[in-house]
């Protein structure tokens, strides 16, 4: 395996991606729904139980320097596999004890949504750092399409196959499906990182340092590095402007374009295959043979972020020509930027990672990884907020829509002025043009 990471070690990460996804897609959607539907809540308590997950991930640069420190990445991945199963299945069981014992059962729901975030924080901060350390740099865009589409599988694998098995739905039934959720991803992680780092070394080639300092001392020294400090702010800017439309994109296409609930799902999907399509397309050019002719990693950034901003800037305009204005099309090239961006700007993050005196992939990646968690914490709250509060002052449904649009826009465009500043010190080696096969 010459040391680093091939297709199929890659392979094996997004498998433990994918397991991670299954898992976190029962707390965000299923348990979401039951609460809301089933125990007649108000819509606020799952949506503050997810906003706290997304808040303990704050914790991420920590999990990072802990895997930086001990110098393997797999056993953090297990452990945090492990507390993220163990709080899917506690917060099935809180859920259907909201029922009867309301108290106890939203006590026990905020304990098992503090270990989710703590599981998804250790786990995926330190998969991303076993990338960054091990994958070479002409491989790190495809490896990050790969890891994410996985956990897309996954997401949408657990969704279909838990919905027909939660029918007909019981309180037992929900904690045994998520019991075998919980217990089937763990399993999967356990296969999939098995001996994984045995042999392996950093793509920089040299012996894996690890740092001495403290965990405070190894964070202010990461912060204090320019590209580590602006390459932070623009994960925030740009996961913001990605996630504030996450949840007013559908009431527009109802509201304004007179789109049904299945037209307006459909939307949904045609996004989400354009974020597809735009995550393929610069996996192939950055990683193939013409990758030196269509352009750098930091390129794509740059045109996926303007070409988001473009498209939500179309988009805030678009309801004052409903319903002629191509909606579905505009959604889709949308998505396609959203995925150039995001998976350029995953790819750019692995490689900035391994820049440094020391091995800091980890607590770099936990520094990003908070970024971005606090950014989708904020992105949706925000979204539904700006809305209400315009609908109230103007009382137009297309004003409303299309102010907080037009500030997604003017986010990308900022993003994209960030990520056209961001330099990567050169890193990568020439012994590794020719990447093992596996």
């Amino acid at each position: 395996m010459n040391g680093t990471l091939g297709w199929v070690g890659i392979i094996r990460c997004g498998l433990v991606q994918a397991a991670l996804g299954s898992i976190v897609v029962l707390t965000t959607s299923t348990y979401n729904r039951v609460m809301v539907v089933e125990l007649a809540l108000a819509a606020m308590v799952p949506g503050a139980l997810v906003a706290l997950h997304y808040a303990v991930q704050m914790s991420r640069p920590k999990w990072g320097h802990g895997s930086d420190i001990g110098g393997r990445r797999t056993p953090w991945i297990l452990g945090g596999m492990s507390i993220l199963g163990f709080g899917a299945i506690l917060a099935a069981i809180a859920t259907v004890m909201v029922e009867d014992h309301r108290s106890a059962g939203l006590s026990l729901a905020v304990f098992a949504y503090v270990l989710i975030g703590l599981g998804v924080g250790a786990s995926g901060t330190s998969l991303l750092a076993l990338l960054a350390t091990h994958v070479v740099p002409a491989r790190r865009a495809a490896a990050a399409t790969i890891t994410w589409l996985m956990m897309i599988f996954g997401i949408a694998v657990t969704a279909t196959v838990a919905g027909q098995l939660l029918d007909p739905f019981g309180p037992g039934r929900l904690i045994a499906v998520a019991s075998a959720v919980a217990l089937a991803g763990c399993f999967v992680t356990l296969i999939a990182t098995w001996r994984l780092e045995t042999g392996l070394t950093p793509v920089s080639g040299g012996a894996a340092e690890k740092p001495k300092h403290k965990f405070r001392d190894a964070l202010a020294e990461v912060w204090s590095e320019p590209e580590a400090r602006r390459f932070t702010i623009f994960v925030f800017m740009s996961m913001l402007a990605y996630n504030t439309q996450d949840l007013i994109l559908e009431p527009f296409a109802g509201l304004v374009f007179g789109m049904t609930p299945g037209e307006s799902t459909k939307l949904a999907g045609v996004q989400h295959g354009g974020v597809f399509t735009g995550m393929v397309i610069v996996a192939l050019a950055s990683s193939g043979p013409l990758r030196r002719a269509i352009g750098s990693l930091r390129g794509w950034t740059v045109c996926g972020c303007v070409g988001s901003g473009a498209m939500m800037g179309l988009l805030a305009v678009s309801g004052a020509f409903a319903p002629a204005f191509p909606l579905t099309p505009a959604v889709f090239l949308l998505g396609l930027a959203n995925g150039a961006f995001a998976v350029a700007a995953i790819a750019s993050m692995m490689k900035l990672a391994g820049a440094g005196r020391e091995s800091r992939e980890g607590i770099k990646i936990g520094l990003w990884g908070a970024s971005q968690a606090i950014a989708f914490g904020v992105g949706g709250f925000m979204g539904t907020v700006l809305v209400d509060v315009l609908r109230a002052v103007f009382n137009d449904p297309v004003i409303a829509y299309g102010g907080v649009f037009g500030f997604e826009a003017l986010l990308f465009l900022v993003s994209a002025v960030l990520a056209a500043q961001i330099r990567v010190p050169g890193t990568a080696a020439p012994a590794y043009r020719a990447a093992p096969a596996e």
